[in-house]
Protein backbone atom coordinates (compact mmCIF):
# COMPACT_ATOMS: atom_id res chain seq x y z
CA UNK A 1 0.00 0.00 0.00
CA UNK A 2 1.14 3.54 -0.71
CA UNK A 3 2.00 4.91 2.72
CA UNK A 4 0.72 8.38 1.91
CA UNK A 5 -2.73 9.47 0.85
CA UNK A 6 -4.51 12.57 -0.41
CA UNK A 7 -6.98 14.32 1.86
CA UNK A 8 -9.11 17.49 1.63
CA UNK A 9 -9.00 20.33 4.15
CA UNK A 10 -11.45 23.25 4.29
CA UNK A 11 -9.64 26.55 5.04
CA UNK A 12 -12.93 28.42 5.50
CA UNK A 13 -12.66 30.75 2.52
CA UNK A 14 -14.89 28.81 0.09
CA UNK A 15 -11.99 26.72 -1.13
CA UNK A 16 -10.52 23.23 -0.68
CA UNK A 17 -6.88 22.48 0.05
CA UNK A 18 -5.52 19.06 -0.90
CA UNK A 19 -2.67 17.71 1.20
CA UNK A 20 -0.63 14.53 1.58
CA UNK A 21 -1.14 12.58 4.81
CA UNK A 22 0.41 9.38 6.11
CA UNK A 23 -1.91 6.38 5.85
CA UNK A 24 -2.95 5.71 9.48
CA UNK A 25 -2.34 2.41 11.24
CA UNK A 26 -5.29 0.95 13.18
CA UNK A 27 -4.79 0.43 16.90
CA UNK A 28 -6.81 -1.56 19.42
CA UNK A 29 -10.50 -1.57 18.46
CA UNK A 30 -9.82 0.42 15.28
CA UNK A 31 -10.11 -0.31 11.56
CA UNK A 32 -8.66 1.22 8.41
CA UNK A 33 -11.34 1.83 5.81
CA UNK A 34 -10.77 2.23 2.08
CA UNK A 35 -13.21 5.05 1.38
CA UNK A 36 -15.55 4.30 -1.51
CA UNK A 37 -17.96 7.23 -1.30
CA UNK A 38 -18.15 10.40 0.79
CA UNK A 39 -21.07 12.76 0.31
CA UNK A 40 -21.22 16.47 1.16
CA UNK A 41 -23.61 17.70 3.87
CA UNK A 42 -25.22 21.12 4.03
CA UNK A 43 -23.73 21.55 7.51
CA UNK A 44 -20.26 21.39 5.95
CA UNK A 45 -21.15 24.34 3.74
CA UNK A 46 -22.92 26.32 6.47
CA UNK A 47 -20.38 25.94 9.27
CA UNK A 48 -17.03 25.11 7.63
CA UNK A 49 -16.68 25.70 3.89
CA UNK A 50 -17.60 29.38 3.62
CA UNK A 51 -16.36 30.33 7.09
CA UNK A 52 -15.40 28.44 10.22
CA UNK A 53 -18.50 29.45 12.14
CA UNK A 54 -19.00 26.34 14.23
CA UNK A 55 -18.41 26.26 17.96
CA UNK A 56 -18.40 23.31 20.37
CA UNK A 57 -19.63 20.19 18.56
CA UNK A 58 -19.45 22.08 15.26
CA UNK A 59 -15.99 23.51 15.85
CA UNK A 60 -13.85 22.47 12.88
CA UNK A 61 -10.29 21.56 13.90
CA UNK A 62 -8.57 21.68 10.48
CA UNK A 63 -8.85 17.93 10.00
CA UNK A 64 -9.64 16.00 6.82
CA UNK A 65 -13.19 16.98 5.95
CA UNK A 66 -16.21 14.78 5.32
CA UNK A 67 -18.63 13.29 7.85
CA UNK A 68 -20.66 11.12 5.47
CA UNK A 69 -18.27 8.26 4.56
CA UNK A 70 -18.79 4.68 3.53
CA UNK A 71 -16.21 2.09 2.51
CA UNK A 72 -14.58 -1.28 3.07
CA UNK A 73 -12.37 -2.42 5.95
CA UNK A 74 -8.90 -3.27 4.63
CA UNK A 75 -6.92 -3.49 7.88
CA UNK A 76 -7.81 -4.01 11.54
CA UNK A 77 -6.17 -3.61 14.91
CA UNK A 78 -6.50 -6.13 17.73
CA UNK A 79 -9.61 -6.42 19.87
CA UNK A 80 -12.36 -6.33 17.24
CA UNK A 81 -15.61 -7.97 18.36
CA UNK A 82 -17.95 -7.79 15.37
CA UNK A 83 -16.36 -6.51 12.18
CA UNK A 84 -13.48 -7.90 10.15
CA UNK A 85 -11.35 -7.20 7.07
CA UNK A 86 -13.47 -7.12 3.93
CA UNK A 87 -16.65 -5.87 5.59
CA UNK A 88 -18.61 -3.09 3.89
CA UNK A 89 -19.44 -0.38 6.44
CA UNK A 90 -20.97 3.01 7.11
CA UNK A 91 -19.38 5.27 9.71
CA UNK A 92 -21.67 6.90 12.30
CA UNK A 93 -20.03 10.26 12.16
CA UNK A 94 -19.68 11.10 15.84
CA UNK A 95 -17.29 9.10 17.96
CA UNK A 96 -18.55 9.53 21.51
CA UNK A 97 -16.96 8.62 24.82
CA UNK A 98 -19.08 5.45 24.96
CA UNK A 99 -19.91 5.60 28.66
CA UNK A 100 -22.04 8.72 29.23
CA UNK A 101 -25.86 8.60 29.39
CA UNK A 102 -26.37 9.64 25.76
CA UNK A 103 -23.70 7.31 24.36
CA UNK A 104 -25.21 4.38 26.25
CA UNK A 105 -28.51 5.17 24.55
CA UNK A 106 -26.73 5.22 21.18
CA UNK A 107 -26.98 9.00 20.72
CA UNK A 108 -23.30 9.85 20.42
CA UNK A 109 -24.39 13.06 18.68
CA UNK A 110 -25.40 14.31 22.15
CA UNK A 111 -22.26 13.16 23.97
CA UNK A 112 -20.97 16.04 26.08
CA UNK A 113 -17.65 14.46 27.06
CA UNK A 114 -14.41 16.22 26.00
CA UNK A 115 -13.55 12.89 24.38
CA UNK A 116 -16.34 13.37 21.80
CA UNK A 117 -14.93 13.90 18.30
CA UNK A 118 -16.89 14.01 15.05
CA UNK A 119 -15.37 12.65 11.87
CA UNK A 120 -14.66 15.53 9.52
CA UNK A 121 -14.96 18.09 12.33
CA UNK A 122 -12.58 17.21 15.16
CA UNK A 123 -11.00 14.03 13.76
CA UNK A 124 -10.11 13.06 10.20
CA UNK A 125 -13.12 12.35 8.00
CA UNK A 126 -13.97 10.74 4.70
CA UNK A 127 -12.64 13.16 2.07
CA UNK A 128 -9.50 11.04 1.70
CA UNK A 129 -8.45 7.71 0.27
CA UNK A 130 -8.45 6.03 3.68
CA UNK A 131 -10.18 6.62 7.01
CA UNK A 132 -9.25 5.43 10.50
CA UNK A 133 -12.38 4.60 12.51
CA UNK A 134 -13.35 2.95 15.77
CA UNK A 135 -15.27 -0.31 15.53
CA UNK A 136 -18.00 1.00 17.84
CA UNK A 137 -18.81 3.70 15.26
CA UNK A 138 -19.54 1.28 12.40
CA UNK A 139 -22.81 0.11 10.87
CA UNK A 140 -22.81 -2.83 8.42
CA UNK A 141 -23.70 -2.04 4.79
CA UNK A 142 -25.75 -4.80 3.11
CA UNK A 143 -24.62 -6.09 -0.28
CA UNK A 144 -27.70 -4.79 -2.13
CA UNK A 145 -26.95 -1.17 -1.12
CA UNK A 146 -24.23 0.83 -2.82
CA UNK A 147 -21.50 2.65 -0.95
CA UNK A 148 -23.13 5.93 -2.01
CA UNK A 149 -26.40 4.70 -0.51
CA UNK A 150 -24.46 4.08 2.70
CA UNK A 151 -22.70 7.43 2.69
CA UNK A 152 -26.04 9.24 2.74
CA UNK A 153 -27.30 7.12 5.63
CA UNK A 154 -24.27 8.35 7.62
CA UNK A 155 -25.96 11.70 8.18
CA UNK A 156 -28.85 12.94 6.03
CA UNK A 157 -31.06 9.87 5.80
CA UNK A 158 -30.38 8.92 9.41
CA UNK A 159 -31.35 12.42 10.51
CA UNK A 160 -34.58 12.29 8.52
CA UNK A 161 -35.52 8.81 9.70
CA UNK A 162 -35.16 9.92 13.33
CA UNK A 163 -37.39 12.96 12.74
CA UNK A 164 -40.08 10.97 10.94
CA UNK A 165 -40.12 8.42 13.76
CA UNK A 166 -40.49 11.20 16.34
CA UNK A 167 -43.54 12.70 14.64
CA UNK A 168 -44.89 9.20 13.91
CA UNK A 169 -45.76 9.55 10.23
CA UNK A 170 -48.05 6.95 8.71
CA UNK A 171 -50.36 6.28 5.80
CA UNK A 172 -53.01 8.38 7.54
CA UNK A 173 -50.97 11.54 7.10
CA UNK A 174 -50.39 14.33 4.64
CA UNK A 175 -46.90 15.77 4.98
CA UNK A 176 -45.44 19.21 4.30
CA UNK A 177 -41.69 19.45 3.69
CA UNK A 178 -40.20 22.93 3.73
CA UNK A 179 -36.84 22.95 1.95
CA UNK A 180 -36.12 20.52 -0.91
CA UNK A 181 -32.37 20.25 -0.67
CA UNK A 182 -30.86 16.78 -0.15
CA UNK A 183 -32.35 16.47 3.37
CA UNK A 184 -35.80 17.48 2.15
CA UNK A 185 -35.58 15.00 -0.73
CA UNK A 186 -34.52 12.28 1.71
CA UNK A 187 -37.54 13.17 3.86
CA UNK A 188 -39.85 12.72 0.89
CA UNK A 189 -38.27 9.41 -0.12
CA UNK A 190 -38.54 7.90 3.36
CA UNK A 191 -42.00 9.34 4.03
CA UNK A 192 -43.28 7.72 0.86
CA UNK A 193 -41.78 4.38 1.94
CA UNK A 194 -43.50 4.77 5.33
CA UNK A 195 -46.87 5.18 3.59
CA UNK A 196 -47.53 8.93 3.68
CA UNK A 197 -50.38 9.53 1.23
CA UNK A 198 -49.76 13.12 0.10
CA UNK A 199 -46.47 15.02 0.16
CA UNK A 200 -46.31 18.78 -0.37
CA UNK A 201 -42.85 20.26 -0.90
CA UNK A 202 -41.74 23.89 -0.82
CA UNK A 203 -38.49 25.59 -1.79
CA UNK A 204 -37.26 28.94 -3.07
CA UNK A 205 -35.22 27.12 -5.74
CA UNK A 206 -36.94 26.24 -8.99
CA UNK A 207 -34.17 23.73 -9.77
CA UNK A 208 -34.63 21.79 -6.53
CA UNK A 209 -38.41 21.77 -6.86
CA UNK A 210 -38.12 20.43 -10.40
CA UNK A 211 -35.70 17.72 -9.23
CA UNK A 212 -38.20 16.61 -6.56
CA UNK A 213 -40.95 16.39 -9.19
CA UNK A 214 -38.68 14.61 -11.68
CA UNK A 215 -37.82 11.98 -9.08
CA UNK A 216 -41.55 11.61 -8.30
CA UNK A 217 -40.92 12.31 -4.62
CA UNK A 218 -43.61 14.93 -4.03
CA UNK A 219 -47.21 15.31 -5.13
CA UNK A 220 -47.45 19.11 -4.95
CA UNK A 221 -44.60 21.60 -5.37
CA UNK A 222 -44.89 25.18 -4.11
CA UNK A 223 -42.03 27.42 -5.24
CA UNK A 224 -41.07 30.73 -3.65
CA UNK A 225 -44.07 33.00 -3.11
CA UNK A 226 -46.46 30.13 -3.93
CA UNK A 227 -45.59 28.59 -0.55
CA UNK A 228 -48.28 30.05 1.67
CA UNK A 229 -50.56 28.72 4.39
CA UNK A 230 -53.51 29.33 2.05
CA UNK A 231 -51.95 27.20 -0.69
CA UNK A 232 -51.39 24.32 1.73
CA UNK A 233 -54.94 24.61 3.08
CA UNK A 234 -56.33 24.56 -0.46
CA UNK A 235 -54.43 21.33 -1.14
CA UNK A 236 -55.68 19.68 2.07
CA UNK A 237 -59.44 20.32 2.03
CA UNK A 238 -58.99 23.43 4.15
CA UNK A 239 -57.61 21.45 7.09
CA UNK A 240 -53.83 21.64 6.85
CA UNK A 241 -51.34 18.78 6.97
CA UNK A 242 -51.14 16.26 9.79
CA UNK A 243 -47.33 16.33 9.84
CA UNK A 244 -44.62 18.74 8.67
CA UNK A 245 -40.82 18.74 8.58
CA UNK A 246 -38.68 21.83 8.14
CA UNK A 247 -35.40 21.10 6.36
CA UNK A 248 -34.62 24.68 5.38
CA UNK A 249 -33.45 26.51 8.50
CA UNK A 250 -35.44 29.50 7.21
CA UNK A 251 -37.64 31.51 9.56
CA UNK A 252 -40.36 31.99 6.94
CA UNK A 253 -40.39 28.30 6.02
CA UNK A 254 -40.52 27.24 9.67
CA UNK A 255 -43.45 29.58 10.25
CA UNK A 256 -45.21 27.98 7.29
CA UNK A 257 -44.54 24.50 8.68
CA UNK A 258 -46.10 25.47 12.02
CA UNK A 259 -49.10 27.38 10.70
CA UNK A 260 -49.97 24.99 7.87
CA UNK A 261 -50.13 22.03 10.26
CA UNK A 262 -53.66 21.23 11.41
CA UNK A 263 -54.89 20.91 14.99
CA UNK A 264 -53.18 18.13 16.99
CA UNK A 265 -50.50 17.91 14.31
CA UNK A 266 -46.77 17.39 14.74
CA UNK A 267 -43.86 19.41 13.39
CA UNK A 268 -40.18 18.39 13.24
CA UNK A 269 -37.39 20.93 12.92
CA UNK A 270 -34.35 19.42 11.18
CA UNK A 271 -32.76 22.31 9.26
CA UNK A 272 -29.95 23.99 11.21
CA UNK A 273 -29.40 27.69 11.90
CA UNK A 274 -31.78 30.61 11.57
CA UNK A 275 -34.63 31.64 13.85
CA UNK A 276 -38.31 30.91 14.35
CA UNK A 277 -40.79 33.67 15.11
CA UNK A 278 -44.40 32.78 15.86
CA UNK A 279 -47.26 33.61 18.21
CA UNK A 280 -47.56 30.71 20.66
CA UNK A 281 -51.28 30.99 21.38
CA UNK A 282 -52.79 31.03 17.86
CA UNK A 283 -49.97 29.15 16.14
CA UNK A 284 -49.31 26.38 18.64
CA UNK A 285 -51.20 26.29 21.93
CA UNK A 286 -54.76 26.69 20.67
CA UNK A 287 -54.12 24.14 17.93
CA UNK A 288 -52.69 21.62 20.41
CA UNK A 289 -49.66 21.18 18.13
CA UNK A 290 -46.30 19.69 19.06
CA UNK A 291 -42.88 20.79 17.77
CA UNK A 292 -39.98 18.33 17.90
CA UNK A 293 -36.34 19.24 17.57
CA UNK A 294 -34.37 16.42 15.96
CA UNK A 295 -30.57 16.29 15.74
CA UNK A 296 -29.04 13.45 13.68
CA UNK A 297 -30.00 10.01 15.08
CA UNK A 298 -28.78 7.15 17.24
CA UNK A 299 -26.53 4.41 15.95
CA UNK A 300 -29.16 1.75 16.69
CA UNK A 301 -31.78 3.61 14.68
CA UNK A 302 -29.27 4.09 11.85
CA UNK A 303 -28.77 0.32 11.78
CA UNK A 304 -32.56 -0.14 11.73
CA UNK A 305 -32.79 2.24 8.78
CA UNK A 306 -30.13 0.35 6.83
CA UNK A 307 -32.04 -2.91 7.34
CA UNK A 308 -35.23 -1.27 6.08
CA UNK A 309 -33.55 0.30 3.03
CA UNK A 310 -32.19 -3.11 2.08
CA UNK A 311 -35.57 -4.80 2.57
CA UNK A 312 -37.44 -2.06 0.71
CA UNK A 313 -34.77 -1.96 -2.03
CA UNK A 314 -34.78 1.79 -1.58
CA UNK A 315 -31.65 3.55 -2.80
CA UNK A 316 -30.62 6.96 -1.43
CA UNK A 317 -28.10 7.31 -4.28
CA UNK A 318 -31.06 8.27 -6.49
CA UNK A 319 -30.69 11.74 -4.97
CA UNK A 320 -27.08 12.13 -6.16
CA UNK A 321 -26.96 14.42 -9.17
CA UNK A 322 -23.17 14.86 -9.39
CA UNK A 323 -20.20 12.60 -8.63
CA UNK A 324 -16.61 13.83 -8.49
CA UNK A 325 -13.26 12.16 -8.08
CA UNK A 326 -11.19 13.20 -5.06
CA UNK A 327 -8.91 15.17 -7.39
CA UNK A 328 -11.91 17.38 -8.23
CA UNK A 329 -13.10 17.75 -4.66
CA UNK A 330 -12.95 21.56 -4.85
CA UNK A 331 -15.51 21.55 -7.68
CA UNK A 332 -17.76 19.27 -5.66
CA UNK A 333 -17.87 21.65 -2.69
CA UNK A 334 -18.35 24.70 -4.91
CA UNK A 335 -21.31 23.09 -6.63
CA UNK A 336 -22.91 22.06 -3.36
CA UNK A 337 -22.47 25.59 -2.02
CA UNK A 338 -24.52 26.98 -4.93
CA UNK A 339 -27.60 25.18 -3.56
CA UNK A 340 -29.13 24.32 -6.93
CA UNK A 341 -28.37 20.61 -7.19
CA UNK A 342 -29.24 17.37 -5.46
CA UNK A 343 -26.72 15.44 -3.41
CA UNK A 344 -23.03 15.69 -4.38
CA UNK A 345 -20.69 12.75 -3.83
CA UNK A 346 -16.92 12.30 -3.95
CA UNK A 347 -16.42 8.73 -5.13
CA UNK A 348 -13.69 6.18 -5.64
CA UNK A 349 -13.34 3.06 -7.77
CA UNK A 350 -16.61 1.45 -8.90
CA UNK A 351 -18.72 4.10 -7.14
CA UNK A 352 -17.44 6.71 -9.58
CA UNK A 353 -18.04 4.61 -12.68
CA UNK A 354 -21.38 3.16 -11.58
CA UNK A 355 -23.10 6.52 -11.51
CA UNK A 356 -26.50 5.81 -13.04
CA UNK A 357 -28.09 9.14 -13.93
CA UNK A 358 -25.52 11.28 -12.11
CA UNK A 359 -23.10 13.56 -13.88
CA UNK A 360 -19.55 12.29 -13.41
CA UNK A 361 -16.44 14.42 -13.07
CA UNK A 362 -13.20 12.51 -12.94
Amino acid sequence: MNRTMKGALLPGDSSVRMKDFPVPEPGHGEVLIKVKSSTICGSDIRAIYREHLGKGPEGYQNVIAGHEPSGQIIAAGPGLRRFTIGDRVIVYHISGCGVCYDCRRGYMISCSSPLRAAYGWQRDGGMAEYLLAEEKDLVPLPANLSYTDGAQVACGFGTVFEALRKIEVSGADRLLITGLGPVGLATAMLARALGVRTIIGTDISQERSELARRLDLIDIALVGSEATVEAVLEATDGLGVERSVDCSGSDAARQLAVRATREWGRIALVGEGGTLGFSPSPDLIHGQKTIFGSWVTSIWRMEELVEKLAAWELHPDRLVTHRFSLARCAEAYALMAEGRCGKVAVCFDEELSGAGGSEVFR
